[in-house]
């Protein structure tokens, strides 16, 4: 099990206020004892391959590994133009993450938005389709796609199609691709879907690829429910908070071990640190931890 990190602290510096460039972040990210940094599409400024190199070569010298690439297709888009341009952007990622992470690296991909006029067999259609073209392309670049059970990506109106676990577990059963295609898991994201991560979990850990260690706590005198929104579901709310992994609503000591049962070998990227720097490499100490105790072969 290695461990990345990913800087969600600073996600709108680099991606949308642009007061920060990913170079910034790989420079600052060499106080972390971490073995790779996760990297995300919206910190690139381009997908040349001159410009690529150039992150690459900082993430190696740096001392990083690039692992994993977070990207977030929208396949449930009612219009099929933009489904076209979806599934064509996420398969030049792939290659992206070929150039930036090496063979047998990892690609995000998640279904899409949660279109009120989509119906769930319409949806899981289209999400099914587009990933299994997409399975050559990861072939051909030996790159591994990990579908998430995400939430929202940032720039979306609507919420994850396969928020829920009955939709994520649909798609993933109609898709029996073990070698290029896996699971991207994240407990946090079974919570704000209101599902048990560990429920979740076993029912997915045998096709676990990637993961995401990121946790959550409640504000003071909230309670999930007081968090439901009209539609049944759980959304992000400000009393919903990011903490230190292993110090919020998640158990880890279960999580891995239920991987470490499964003989799980991959990589765990940190998605919290919302506090700084300091938060992050808590994390890690408490990743190293787990390492040690369920993968003592490897701590």
């Amino acid at each position: 099990m290695k461990i990345a990190a990913f800087p969600k602290c600073y996600l709108d510096d680099i991606t949308h206020h642009r007061t920060m460039t990913v170079f910034e972040w790989i420079e600052l990210a060499r106080q972390l004892d971490a073995d790779g940094l996760e990297m995300y599409e919206g910190f690139l400024l381009s997908l040349d391959n001159a410009y690529l190199d150039r992150v690459g070569e900082a993430i190696q010298q740096a001392g990083f590994a690039m692992p994993m690439m977070c990207c977030s297709p929208d396949f449930t888009n009612p219009d099929p133009e933009a489904r076209k341009r979806a599934l064509a952007r996420e398969a030049e990622l792939v290659r992206v993450t070929r150039r930036l992470g090496g063979p047998h690296s990892f690609c995000r991909v998640l279904t899409g938005q949660r279109y009120p006029e989509v119906s769930r067999a319409q949806g899981i259609a289209w999400v099914v389709e587009a990933i299994e073209s997409l399975l050559p392309v990861a072939q051909e670049y030996d790159v591994v796609l990990a579908l998430e059970n995400h939430y929202k990506d940032g720039h979306w109106q609507y919420p994850e199609f396969a928020q829920k676990q009955d939709v994520f577990l649909e798609v993933l059963a109609a898709i029996p691709e073990r070698e290029y295609f896996g699971v991207q898991y994240d407990p946090s994201n079974a919570i704000v879907a209101g599902d048990d991560p560990i429920e979740l979990l076993r029912a997915v850990a045998d096709r676990v690829v990637t993961m995401h260690a990121s946790d959550r706590y409640l504000a003071e005198g909230a309670t999930l429910e007081d968090l439901r929104q009209s539609d049944g579901t759980l959304g992000y709310s400000p009393n919903l908070r990011h903490g230190v992994v292993g110090q919020g609503l998640n158990d880890y000591d279960n999580i891995f071990g239920i991987l470490a049962e499964v003989g799980y070998n991959g990589w765990v990227s940190i998605e919290d640190g919302m506090n700084g720097m300091a938060e992050m490499q808590q994390s890690i100490e408490f990743l190293k931890q787990m390492r040690a105790k369920h993968f003592p072969k490897e701590g």
